[in-house]
């Protein structure tokens, strides 16, 4: 007769009751991104399409330059702070999804290709299409009390043109947007960061029109 036999079913109980306290596998963080974008065909525009636009990277600095955390600040009590969602990441760096959402924006009208392809997307004149760079300065969902928040997003866009001389800079503008958060959670702040992304891909691409040489 096996060991087992002989535990009173008092000890037997603690031993189960032992096993049933074991800790929990450590519960993976959500993952997010601005989701499908247009999950059908796009009406075409039939006005003129624009001059060709050169890209660049997004820049960042901090927290946003290369870590995926959801980032908020509690306005109402300390807003210099960032503070991450424990449980929440973004699918790549912020800095990255903003790319390519303006990317998607701008090319509705005009064809867009990265800084480094411009010498390959020479005009009819001869001259490389101007440059558009963009930092991003902020990218967080802001608290102004426990269950209000936005998705708050602040844009540098600098416009350059690259001449035999050098470069020169044809205009800049800061853009800052904010939108609702629908619930005050990382969810929530997702949305209404996307949300808010889009408003400013899409004010940056009218600005756009009016920067020429």
């Amino acid at each position: 007769m096996g060991r087992t036999a002989f535990l009173s079913p008092l000890l037997l109980a603690a031993l189960l009751a032992g096993c049933s306290a074991l800790p929990d596998k450590p519960t993976r963080p959500a993952q997010y991104d601005f989701g499908p974008g247009p999950v059908a065909d796009v009406p075409m525009d039939r006005r003129a399409p624009l001059a060709p636009l050169a890209l660049d990277e997004v820049e960042a600095s901090g927290p946003l330059e290369a870590g995926t955390a959801v980032l908020y600040r509690l306005g109402y009590a300390d807003a210099q702070q960032l503070r991450p969602y424990a449980q929440a990441r973004w699918s790549m760096p912020p800095a990255q999804l903003v790319r390519q959402r303006l990317r998607e924006q701008l090319g509705q009208r005009r064809t867009v290709v990265s800084a480094g392809e411009g010498a390959a997307m020479l005009r009819n004149d001869g001259r490389q299409p101007l440059v558009l760079r963009v930092e991003l300065l902020e990218f967080s969902q802001l608290f102004t009390a426990p269950a209000q928040s936005a998705g708050l997003v602040r844009l540098r866009a600098t416009v350059v043109d690259n001449l035999p001389a050098g470069e020169q800079v044809l205009a800049q503008r800061q853009v800052v947007v904010q939108r609702p958060a629908p619930t005050a959670d990382a969810a929530g702040g997702v949305r209404a960061l996307a949300e808010a992304t889009d408003a400013a891909a899409a004010e940056l691409s009218q600005w756009l029109e009016t920067v020429g040489r």
